[in-house]
């Protein structure tokens, strides 16, 4: 039986400058940082199950260390976590060359913090839909360097020091990266009270198999992307452009969600749509707006993808349950 590390999600910043300015050593320091660690190991890896997995090796490592001898858990932890990602990247890769379909990262529902703050454009960019599909043609050591470095602030002297590798060296893979990520577009949504509405109007014309209404929602160059993990019907590549794009939603959902019941939560920073067969969680849609239009759709219906998301929902008001919106 795995041993669990101890309960709750805490987040503790810790910016640049403050690693090795923490001198406790307990189970509690541990789970201080508990919700750091797993940001760091989601944003790594783009699943959540696989963050609780570094997490709680962590934990075990932490656990049967000499902690007399750690002079900054704050960076021994961080450090552990990380080089834990690196080693699991080099599998996931093998693992998603042979994925079925396209590959879309575990949603999380970030509304009670699960991936730290996500006040600032650049928080929620570090775990959107959008960058997380793109980091995936960086190396490890790329990755690493760059999640460290924008989502928390670590200076190159810090992941140098994380990664066991020269100030220098960390600076070039962080530029690399840096100019391997360039090509994801500037976009300028909609204000916040006007993204409900405008997905409103979206479901509303999908359900009716209006596909003129989708088209006048959709920007020309919109793409709808679909991970069922090879057990669930929906489109093996992206579909792009308005006219087929629109289509693809109209009869989709005409088929197969007429019976489905959706509710809005902030998944990954933005607002998405959850999709709800009574009171399972079925689907959760991502929609990507620039102005009042969608640019990009990604829909992840795969079960096992849904296991993180579906087990924070279960608290949560939705149309199968007693007080659905």
């Amino acid at each position: 039986m795995r041993k669990t590390p101890p309960s709750g999600v805490g987040f503790f910043p810790c910016p640049s400058g403050t690693v090795g300015r923490v001198s406790t050593r307990s189970a509690e320091e541990f789970e201080a940082y508990r919700g750091r660690l797993f940001g760091l190991a989601y944003r790594m890896l783009g699943s959540a199950h696989e963050a609780e997995d570094i997490v709680q090796e962590t934990f075990l490592r932490w656990e049967k260390a000499d902690r007399a001898s750690i002079a900054a858990p704050a960076g021994w932890l961080v450090k552990v976590a990380t080089n834990l990602c690196l080693n699991q990247l080099d599998s996931a890769r093998v693992r998603r060359e042979a994925y079925r379909g396209p590959w879309l990262p575990e949603p999380v529902l970030t509304a009670d913090g699960a991936l730290g703050p996500l006040e600032l454009a650049e928080q929620r960019d570090s775990v959107s839909f959008a960058l997380l599909v793109l980091a995936e043609r960086l190396s490890p050591a790329e990755r690493a360097v760059f999640v460290l470095r924008e989502a928390f602030s670590y200076s190159h002297g810090e992941i140098a020091a994380i990664l066991d590798r020269s100030e220098a060296s960390c600076r070039q893979l962080y530029h690399r990266a840096r100019a391997r990520l360039a090509e994801l577009p500037e976009t300028v949504p909609p204000p916040d009270n006007e993204i409900r509405e405008l997905v409103e109007r979206f479901l509303a014309a999908a359900r009716e198999g209006d596909v003129a209404g989708l088209e006048e929602l959709l920007t020309e160059d919109v793409t709808s992307w679909a991970d069922g993990g090879g057990q669930v019907p929906v489109a093996g590549r992206p579909v792009s452009g308005r006219l087929a794009v629109a289509r693809y939603l109209a009869g989709t959902i005409t088929k197969y969600g007429a019976s489905l019941e959706t509710s809005f939560a902030e998944v990954n920073g933005t607002t998405a749509v959850l999709a709800w067969a009574g009171p399972e969680l079925s689907g959760v849609l991502v929609p990507e707006f620039d102005g009042g239009r969608i640019r990009a759709l990604r829909i992840v219906a795969g079960p096992g993808k849904l296991a993180f998301a579906r087990a924070q929902a279960g608290g949560l008001s939705h149309p199968g349950g007693p007080s659905g919106s």
